[in-house]
């Protein structure tokens, strides 16, 4: 298990990007683990708080080290939108190598503070950090934006973000929401082209269920290396499973009913792959 310095810097190199899937429990990253080692593909595992407190932070890493162990291919952990600096060094303490702090609910100079804190701690122990500039309007788990709060990356104070708090890579807000879209999102390329000419450190899209993939792929040529996909995943396990409880109403084992909704996951998780990084094989 590794951290997503040499992964993301990779991509940014060969111009790919590392597809992040949020996982949930075993059956979650058994799809994505095992998908991502047929396709040759890395693979970041990524968990908001409210995974972690579901699933506890002990089982996911032991669950993700057996898995790196498993599969020829990168394999990362990653917090995800986690906000609060004890969860964080938990999880460092356990063995995580990625993490990311969400401050960006919090003004500029408490943003950058807070930050700074976690990556002290963080490269101690030779962990990557990614934080946000901007906010991205939605809900991902507990962590709910209003549209009227959501905001853009500027990119002149991204380079000031980037120097003062050391992180290592940097979520960008240029149009993109988590959840589910009512229309298509409107990306600002140009936002994200001043970006990239003001910031060296890999970039990270959030929001990118229901974003189409030409959009992404022009993201991911003007600069960004690491594409966050949850909502996409979520859906086709919920219905499949749904689908086949109602169809089987005496099912109980879970290991046969779940079977069609792993399915239904695994085909857009290689979707993703292929639409992030098909070019590009370890």
């Amino acid at each position: 298990m590794v951290s997503t310095r040499h992964m993301l810097l990779d991509a940014q190199e060969k111009r790919y990007a590392v597809p992040a899937f949020n996982i949930h429990n075993l059956e979650t990253i058994q799809v994505v683990a095992e998908t991502s080692a047929k396709l040759g593909s890395p693979i970041i595992l990524a968990g908001t708080p409210g995974t972690f407190s579901y699933a506890n932070r002990d089982y996911l890493q032991a669950i993700v080290e057996t898995t790196a162990k498993k599969y020829n291919v990168p394999v990362a952990l990653h917090l995800d939108h986690h906000e609060e600096f004890d969860g964080i060094k938990e999880s460092i303490d356990l063995g995580t190598k990625s993490v990311m702090i969400d401050a960006s609910s919090l003004p500029y100079e408490e943003n950058i503070e807070k930050v700074k804190k976690v990556v002290a701690y963080a490269h101690l122990h030779d962990v990557t950090v990614e934080g946000e500039l901007g906010r991205l309007g939605g809900r991902e788990d507990d962590l709910v934006v209003d549209e009227k709060d959501s905001m853009y990356t500027n990119p002149a104070q991204a380079a000031d973000y980037v120097a003062r708090t050391g992180i290592d890579s940097l979520a960008v807000a240029i149009g993109t929401a988590h959840g589910l879209y009512k229309e298509e999102p409107k990306l600002d390329f140009d936002r994200l082209a001043e970006i990239r000419e003001e910031v060296s450190i890999p970039l990270v899209l959030h929001g990118a269920s229901g974003v189409p993939g030409d959009a992404v792929r022009r993201a991911i040529e003007l600069g960004i290396c690491k594409v966050n996909i949850a909502t996409e995943l979520k859906i086709p396990y919920s219905q499949e499973l749904r689908k086949t409880l109602v169809e089987n109403p005496d099912a109980n084992d879970p290991r046969i009913y779940t079977k069609e909704a792993k399915e239904a996951m695994a085909a857009v998780v290689e979707e993703k792959i292929k639409m992030c990084n098909s070019q590009n094989r370890y």
